[in-house]
């Protein structure tokens, strides 16, 4: 006599999978496509080896759809051609699209589906960004965008940008990062950038970082500001190098309850204590990157 445990065991030989004592690849294929369609992305690809019933389901266009973000439709362009919304998906999640006339790059975070977004310079607010001596815009192959900033010497450094709740992801965790280049950079090892995220005429979430790499940081200022310089405690930041390329520094986190939908973000980049010049850097935007829990 088959025991409950050596039965599970055969079936699971046989590629059915057991929900109690329900066998899902018995359902009619509509309900197996709901069911799935209310996990996500990766169970979706596990289940789709399980059984021929199952990966017609779970590969279907319904159950993809469910994961895109509503009225997706309205980010992507009409030239973007694809075979299936599961095509569709793996597309945004691989390579993002430039919308808002080529002033943000939108995409989708892979396990999750949830939205993410990069503001441009262009979407930017840059203090002195229209003063040629201080910032110019460029054109470099590496880049997402076809202008980037680069920041040629400062003393004030300032940089802000915002965007709108409702077009983020509900109940999602979010954090938000500076993203740029070295180019011969100077001037950003004697006092930290303090960087915040949070909602308009909130207080936020609050960091800082050293724009220069931390074997760069030198021990004395210049003699135009005072000679004692901060030391950076365990909570201030040094770039990290990034798949692309690019370096980025955390500015924060917000999270996106779902339940506000007319305010706006704010992340902002200051450093204006110092009084000294600073320059070098290339200024690809600010990355606002859904976050999924491992």
């Amino acid at each position: 006599m088959k025991t409950e445990a050596s039965e599970m065991e055969e079936r699971k030989g046989k590629g059915e999978v057991m929900c109690g004592t329900l066998d899902l690849g018995a359902l009619p294929l509509d309900c197996i496509t709901l069911i799935i369609s209310f996990t996500s992305p990766r169970d979706a690809c596990r289940l789709s080896l399980v059984s021929t019933a199952l990966n017609s389901a779970a590969e279907s266009d319904a159950v993809w759809e469910s994961f895109l973000p509503p009225q997706y439709q309205a980010l992507i362009p009409s030239s973007l051609s694809f075979s299936s919304k599961k095509q569709l998906y793996l597309r945004l999640c691989e390579t993002p699209l430039l919308i808002e006339a080529g002033r943000k790059s939108f995409w989708l975070e892979r396990v999750s589906g949830k939205k993410c977004y990069m503001l441009s310079p262009r979407d930017l607010s840059i203090i002195w960004s229209d003063t040629p001596d201080y910032w110019r815009w460029v054109s470099i192959p590496e880049a997402r965008f076809d202008v980037v900033a680069e920041l040629r010497s400062v003393c004030w450094f300032e940089i802000r940008g915002r965007i709108s709740i409702s077009m983020l992801s509900p109940m999602t965790h979010y954090k938000a990062y500076l993203v740029f280049q070295s180019n011969k950079v100077y001037g950003f090892n004697y006092y930290p950038v303090n960087l915040s995220v949070g909602v308009v005429g909130t207080e936020g979430s609050k960091r800082s970082a050293y724009l220069q790499p931390k074997k760069q940081r030198r021990g004395r200022l210049y003699w135009r500001i005072r000679e004692e310089q901060p030391t950076p405690g365990d909570d201030v930041q040094f770039p990290k190098a990034r798949v692309d390329k690019w370096l980025e520094v955390e500015m924060g986190e917000f999270f996106n309850e779902g339940c506000v939908d007319d305010g706006e973000l704010e992340m902002s980049a200051v450093e204006i204590e110092g009084g000294n010049w600073k320059g070098g850097l290339i200024l690809q935007g600010i990355e606002i990157r859904a976050i999924t829990p491992n």
